[in-house]
């Protein structure tokens, strides 16, 4: 359990809150696991019809906190992380996923919503998958799906450029259901919970898993893990990492 985030369940919905507010919720391996661990156990919970990510604040999620991947990547083992758990998890799931978003999602804030399956985006929220940037490759089989969903040219702006999406455009690609004021965020993220919550869970759980191709995304996830990890312990990654620590832009000339 991290003290980062926050689990509550009610009327059959268990909601879990990235509650990291002064680090924009950055994600840290005590958070992924504690997220990790309540999906996990909800899997075989049957009070549990559907689960909602939220991001305490401004923020939704800053992505994943740099200090603990720099520390991941001198070990060597970040493909051991429980961010990876978290991800396999995403994939795997057979519960409905639902995430409402205020203000930035950034790289791990943007690829988890590729795997829920209702997404309300409050009208600040913009979408940003850096991954190249920092030296690094996408996750949670992002390099698929949302080439999938958007197309390879948007996509690629996204996770090899950083450009970032708006959430107008995200309610005009699909990657969302609906885009409200961020007064409205919370009363609309609670009736979308409490309509699927209603709805028979067993028709439910089987109509989610006959639209994902779970083998073929459990697949491009792994390929993903092994490629990230080298990475995070390249030169690239490295000057970008350090560069980001050091508030300075990062120099990828010598390369």
């Amino acid at each position: 359990m991290s003290e980062n985030v926050t689990i509550t369940q009610d009327e059959g919905i268990l909601t879990l809150v990235m509650n990291r507010p002064d680090k924009k919720n950055a994600l840290t391996d005590a958070m992924y696991g504690a997220m990790a661990d309540a999906m996990e156990a909800a899997q075989d919970d049957k009070a549990v019809r559907v689960i909602v990510i939220r991001g305490e604040g401004e923020m939704f999620c800053a992505g994943n906190d740099i200090g603990d991947f720099m520390v991941a990547a001198s070990r060597g083992d970040a493909h051991e992380a429980n961010v990876f758990r978290f991800i396999r998890l995403l994939g795997s799931g057979t519960k409905p996923l639902i995430a409402g978003v205020q203000g930035r999602a950034v790289g791990i804030g943007t690829t988890m919503l590729l795997h829920c399956d209702y997404v309300v985006l409050a009208d600040d929220a913009k979408l940003t998958a850096p991954f190249a940037t920092l030296g690094l490759v996408p996750e949670a089989a992002s390099s698929k799906l949302l080439p999938a969903a958007i197309g390879h040219q948007r996509a690629f702006a996204m996770m090899a450029m950083g450009e970032a999406m708006l959430a107008t455009d995200a309610l005009a690609q699909g990657l969302a259901n609906e885009v409200t004021s961020r007064d409205g965020l919370d009363a609309a993220v609670e009736a979308a919970a409490k309509r699927i919550a209603a709805l028979p869970p067993g028709a439910i759980q089987a109509t989610k898993a006959l639209m994902r191709d779970s083998d073929a995304i459990a697949a491009t996830m792994e390929t993903e893990i092994e490629i990230f990890g080298q990475r995070l312990q390249s030169e690239e990654a490295r000057e970008a990492f350090t560069a980001f620590m050091q508030k300075r832009a990062p120099d990828f000339s010598r390369f």
